[in-house]
């Protein structure tokens, strides 16, 4: 092991670490999906917020740090961008594939990418993510199985990650990470976990669903976000930005291989559209910019 250790540089120890992570949230993204007929989006949306927050407040400790009023405020509207980007990402989830559900959300980010520059290039990238934005909607026979609903749902999560991305740039830029994070992340339990205990009721209190809201929780949260630092510190931020792109081609195969969820060749070409203008806009960008923090739906 130490001799394999040793014939990997830095670089491809983050680019593995990286795909483990964003490999991890799909693969919960899956899991998560066998709750949806037991206590629902809403439900399962509760669980998950419910777990993670416990977790990462026992590893942060966000009480230690003491925090005045417009950094609450900042952690505040950041965790019901977390919390909304959730719920309705599993609303979308709940009706239309995972790999589709991913690509249309990915458009969020790309947005705060795209409108941030003015460059020719950019519209390339632009137009390449409406195309596949096109294919994907049910507006032909090709495309009849999508639910509008779920379309729907996947473009309002895509809408609460770029607000994600924005105040939470905002509130880390004076908030300790890990304590905006942690913070940030027990606010969207408590904005979600009524509704989940509205639309499941008891239901939630089943103990035999604690094992997958468990394995939801560490999969799509604990685990990618401890791994993804790993990563943030060795990674330029294009190269992170570039090897995020591939996230909802991953999302098709995890539910291709845990859910059986068959995708026609335009839906794989939708998402292709949506993985280049990404990748393209990720390359193309200035030195230094940041990328855009992975997405904890």
């Amino acid at each position: 092991m130490s001799r394999v250790r040793t014939m990997l540089s830095p670089v491809s120890v983050a680019v593995l670490t990286l795909l483990v992570a964003m490999s991890s949230i799909q693969a919960g993204a899956s899991v998560a999906k066998r709750l949806f007929p037991l206590v629902g989006a809403q439900g399962a949306t509760a669980l998950r917020l419910f777990f993670a927050a416990l977790m990462l407040l026992a590893f942060w400790r966000p009480w230690r740090q003491t925090l005045t009023r417009k950094e609450l405020l900042a952690v505040a509207v950041y965790g019901a961008a977390l919390g909304g980007m959730n719920l309705t990402f599993y609303l979308a989830l709940e009706r239309i594939p995972l790999g589709i559900a991913v690509a249309i959300e990915f458009t969020g980010p790309l947005a705060v990418a795209l409108l941030s520059t003015r460059r020719p290039i950019d519209f390339v990238w632009a137009f390449l993510a409406m195309a596949g934005i096109l294919l994907i909607l049910p507006l032909s026979e090709t495309s009849k199985a999508l639910d509008w609903m779920g379309v729907f749902w996947a473009l309002v999560a895509g809408t609460c990650w770029a607000l994600y991305i924005l105040f939470g740039q905002r509130a880390g830029a004076s908030v300790h990470g890990g304590t905006a994070t942690s913070l940030g992340m027990a606010m969207a339990a408590v904005l979600v976990c009524p509704l989940g205990v509205a639309h499941a009721g008891r239901g939630l209190l089943d103990v035999s669903l604690l094992p997958m809201a468990l394995g939801v929780a560490v999969m799509s949260s604990a685990l990618p976000y401890s791994l993804e630092m790993i990563a943030l510190k060795r990674l330029p931020a294009r190269t992170f930005g570039i090897l995020m792109s591939l996230e909802p081609a991953l999302a098709a195969l995890s539910g291709l291989v845990f859910l059986r969820e068959q995708l026609t060749l335009i839906q794989w070409a939708a998402i292709g559209c949506v993985i280049l203008a990404s990748a393209g806009s990720a390359a193309t960008s200035k030195p230094g910019v940041a990328a855009a923090p992975e997405a904890v739906s």
